[in-house]
């Protein structure tokens, strides 16, 4: 999982009578460390899907969607596959080789830990900036504006360096003994810095999202009406399917973070009356839901009004002569056709083209 919690397990632990350790007394930790391992092999598997390229439409305009919609989503999953490699490896690790808790002296295993912890938090990080990237996309796209897409990878890669940089530096700084703390504002000054660098950012992207998204909605409504001039069942039904997309994007996030807001805010209101069966509980729903993010949006994010197929190169290959092939053939017959009244039907350079306005969602939905 991903959460600061973890992070502070990371500090030399001096003291037995911490309350980090009595929680990890009542932690099966190989268990935690399985729980782990299993989901973050299925979220590398919903991100490697995600990453595999697709076929494109015909159509010009929805092919640039399609594209501009893809990039997004294929970088979205490369920071949840990194992520949940980080995940299973270092459940893969302290489930074989190393203990949870460093102890005393064991400067390498804090090194290990908070390596693992920032690059995890890192890329987790960079999968909220890029879901909270697309649902502004969405909304410029529906506005008939240009997308941002520099914006977004500075905004994706950088954000998340700073914050997380600015939590753990705080918190390891200079010993890696954020447990042997005197004082409650040493406490605060010293980890909590990097709970408000973290969940600051996972509830900003809680709140935009679906505001986002409403919005995103109303303009395919006008959008639909402008190019239709009416509003039958099949808009209808193209703008429920648009809105339920929209709504089952911002479920999948909350499943999967909600539980983090939820242990950091017992963690700080109650901490010495911390109901230790209840944070083991959320642990493992954490452990669950954070490295299936992945698996869910491979779901979520696909095509929902057409069937998306995958683009293998050497398909792609054997297709490209095939068509090839098949064009030569029809010159050929065309060149024997006798031009007649009805040859504007069959020729597609005279024969007339109707003009049918659409909306196109990313390349997810289109009228």
């Amino acid at each position: 999982m991903a959460d600061p919690t973890l992070q502070t397990f990371c500090c030399h632990h001096t003291n037995r009578t911490d309350m980090a350790i009595a929680i990890m007394q009542e932690f099966n930790t190989d268990a935690y460390n399985t729980v782990c391992m299993l989901s973050s092999t299925m979220g590398m598997i919903g991100a490697i899907y995600q990453i595999l390229p697709r076929e494109a439409s015909s159509n010009s305009y929805r092919r640039r969607s399609f594209s501009r919609g893809r990039d997004i989503i294929v970088w979205l999953a490369v920071a949840d596959l990194l992520a949940s490699l980080g995940v299973f490896v270092r459940s893969a690790l302290w489930r074989n080789f190393k203990s949870i808790i460093p102890i005393e002296g064991d400067m390498p295993n804090v090194v290990f830990c908070a390596v693992l912890s920032a690059w995890i938090q890192y890329f987790y990080m960079a999968t909220w900036i890029w879901t909270l990237c697309y649902a502004v996309d969405m909304k410029l796209l529906l506005g008939d504006k240009n997308g941002r897409p520099a914006c977004y990878h500075v905004l994706a890669w950088v954000l998340p360096a700073i914050l997380t940089a600015f939590g753990l530096i705080i918190l390891y700084i200079p010993n890696a003994n954020c447990h042997s703390l005197t004082s409650l504002s040493s406490a605060l000054l010293r980890i909590l810095p990097n709970y408000f660098a973290t969940y600051v950012l996972l509830a900003v992207v809680m709140i935009a999202n679906p505001i986002l998204y409403v919005a995103s909605t109303r303009d395919l409504e006008t959008a639909v009406l402008h190019s239709m001039a009416q509003m039958t069942g099949r808009e209808r039904r193209l703008i429920q399917t648009v809105r339920l997309k929209f709504a089952l994007i911002n479920v999948v996030y909350y499943v999967c973070w909600t539980p983090n807001l939820i242990n950091g805010i017992l963690l700080w209101t109650l901490w010495f009356q911390l109901p230790i069966k209840a944070i083991i509980t959320l642990w493992y729903i954490m452990a669950v839901t954070n490295p299936l993010q992945a698996f869910f949006n491979a779901i979520v994010y696909q095509s929902w009004t057409r069937r998306e197929k995958l683009r293998l190169e050497c398909c792609q290959d054997y297709k490209s002569s095939t068509a090839s092939l098949h064009l030569h053939m029809i010159a050929r017959t065309d060149s024997d056709v006798h031009v007649s009244e009805s040859s504007p039907l069959l020729n597609p350079q005279t024969g007339y083209r109707q003009k049918v306005p659409h909306v196109s969602i990313n390349g997810s939905s289109s009228l």
